[in-house]
Order: C-alpha cells, then structure tokens, then sequence
C-alpha cells in the first residue's frame, strides 16, 4: 500500500474521449492505490479494478470532503475529488493525496468556491495538484490559501500561470526544486505545472466550456465535468490526454516526495 492516495474524479467524469483500453494501457501499473467509493465502501486499486468498477455503474456522483460522510452512510457510489480523496487519506491513516486541476475561488455558478479550499485549511493531509482550473480566479484562490495557513508551493517554480490553458503569473509561497523532493508537511499544496508547450492555446475553448458548464448547472448537473467534456471535444480529445498525463505526473511526484 502506497503512502498516499490518487482521486478518481477526474477518471470518472473528466475525460470524455479516452477509451478505457487506451487508459488501462497508458496508466503506469504500479500506480495502484486510485480512491473512489463503492456501495459506500472507500475502495483502492489499479487502473483496471477502476475502470471495471466504472463500467458496472450507469450513474456516479461526484464525492467531495463535504459530501464523503453522507456518501459512506447512504451506501452511495462516485469518483472522489482532490478534497473528497484528502478525507479519505485521514480516514486510512495517510497523509498526501494526488490531484490534477484542483478547485478554488470563482465567480460562476456552480463554482463559488471548492470543498478542496476547506480541506486543504482544515485537514492534516497535503495535496500535489496540477493548478486551479482555468476558469478560476487563481491569485483569489493562492491569496485566500496563504491566508487560511496553507502554504503553497510550486515544484520546479515559484509561481502558478494557469492550468491547461496559459495565464498570468501568480506568485507563491516558494518552490521545490526538482531533485530535492522532500515530504510533504499538513497544510502544504504542490503545484506541478503543465509545460507552457503542452497547454491549449485557444482560449476561446475555455469560454466555450465556461458556457456549456453554465448550461449544466441549470439542468442540475454537474460543473466541472461538462467544462472538461466540451473543451475535450473543441480540441479533439488534446484536453484529456493533457490531464491524464498530468494526473500521472503528480502521482509520480508523490512517489518521489513520500
């Protein structure tokens, strides 16, 4: 059992044209220790023991911190997020949980502001994440963080500019240099950015998504997910292979920082 645990949220509602043999191959087989609920059950495992539970279910919900509890009671089954899977990490005795794009502070409906925020300013875990997600308001979500007692670092950097998308230059709390990975502390975030050469250029992508997300929390459904799977589809599926890669590269850091 690895020291720390991978959300699955992501991998449940994220990557929309990824098919699951495609996946099960790219996935790093050693990287066993994915966390998601079953039948109320905190489960972990491989690629393959994911994708299969997946596939026997026809609707999963999206388990964050604030929801795990009534998820666990209510036999309920879902992905968990960056803050569901840091709740889980305390109820398993661990200490660092792995992300992609994380939640924050922003100014749509639907995503105020993220259960990860709380947990990272409450819980006793650590998180490795990619960034906040482009449609949010990243120097909010970096500034609020330093002021709740987070600190926030950049792996390789000391600033955050965006997640799959370029942005502007954030400045953080200080920086990891690469080859000097070290644990990580409660009450630490690890920012592992997407190379600048990697991300989407065409930001009128992240506007297009921003409204197909609007449309989804008017018909009760979820945010973030419908973001991802219309950027996903503007850019011919280039979003989804960006953040599996980026999913397993934080895992890989963890690895190195446990």
């Amino acid at each position: 059992m690895k020291n720390f645990l991978i959300e699955s949220a992501l991998l449940t509602h994220g990557l929309v044209s990824l098919k699951d043999e495609f996946m099960e191959q790219f996935w790093p087989k050693d990287l066993d220790n994915i966390a998601w609920v079953d039948g109320g059950q905190i489960r972990t495992g491989s690629i393959a023991e994911y994708l299969s539970f997946r596939r026997s279910h026809e609707k999963l919900l999206r388990i964050d911190s604030a929801s795990l509890s009534s998820a666990l009671s209510e036999g309920c089954s879902g992905g968990l997020t960056a803050s569901g899977t840091m709740a889980a990490c305390l109820l398993q005795g661990l200490s660092l949980a792995v992300t992609c794009g994380m939640g924050g502070i922003g100014n749509i409906r639907g995503a105020e502001f993220s259960a990860d925020l709380t947990a990272l300013s409450r819980l006793p875990v650590a998180l490795i994440a990619t960034s906040p997600k482009d449609m949010l308001d990243i120097p909010a979500t970096i500034n609020w963080l330093a002021e709740h007692g987070v600190k926030v670092l950049g792996y390789g950097s000391s600033f955050c500019d965006g997640f799959i998308f370029p942005g502007a230059k954030t400045e953080l709390a200080g920086c990891m240099e690469r080859g000097a990975e070290r644990p990580l502390l409660p009450g630490e975030l690890l920012l592992n950015a997407i190379s600048k050469e990697c991300r989407l250029q065409d930001t009128d992508f992240l506007r297009q998504g921003i409204e197909a997300g609007k449309a989804a929390v008017k018909k009760g459904e979820y945010f973030h997910p419908a973001v991802n799977g219309a950027i996903d589809s503007l850019s011919k599926g280039q979003s989804a292979m960006i953040q599996l890669r980026s999913l397993i590269d934080n895992a890989l850091l963890a690895e190195r920082c446990c």
